[in-house]
């Protein structure tokens, strides 16, 4: 059974940095991608980044340039480096990843940008 775990979450202040993980088991990890996605308080969530099994990356344009997704297969775990986060980027983080066309989600780690 898929198990995701975020954590890395907290109060950060505009321009700060935080590093959120995504530990994860009950699949073979270097043969998936997986993703972060972000709800913001009242909104959809929506897609940041995704890594792929080779290590592709692609990011939504709101957070180009700021956050870098990376994994590190042989722990099992997903990384997001967020920097120079503003106010706009507070929002419930979500890891997720497909597999036989289910997705599997963690329960998210809270990130708040504010001073």
């Amino acid at each position: 059974q898929v198990q995701l775990v975020e954590s890395g979450g907290g109060l950060v202040q505009p321009g700060g940095s935080l590093r959120l993980s995504c530990a994860a088991s009950g699949s073979i990890f270097s043969d998936y991608a997986f993703h972060w996605y972000r709800q913001p308080p009242g909104n959809q969530r929506e897609r940041v980044a995704l890594i792929s099994s080779s290590g592709s990356t692609n990011y939504a344009d709101s957070v180009k340039g700021r956050f870098a997704i990376s994994r590190d297969n042989a722990k099992n775990t997903v990384y997001l480096q967020m920097t120079n986060l503003k106010p706009e980027d507070t929002a419930v983080y979500y890891c997720k990843q497909r597999m036989s066309g289910v997705d599997y989600w963690g329960k998210g780690t809270l990130v708040t940008v504010s001073s």
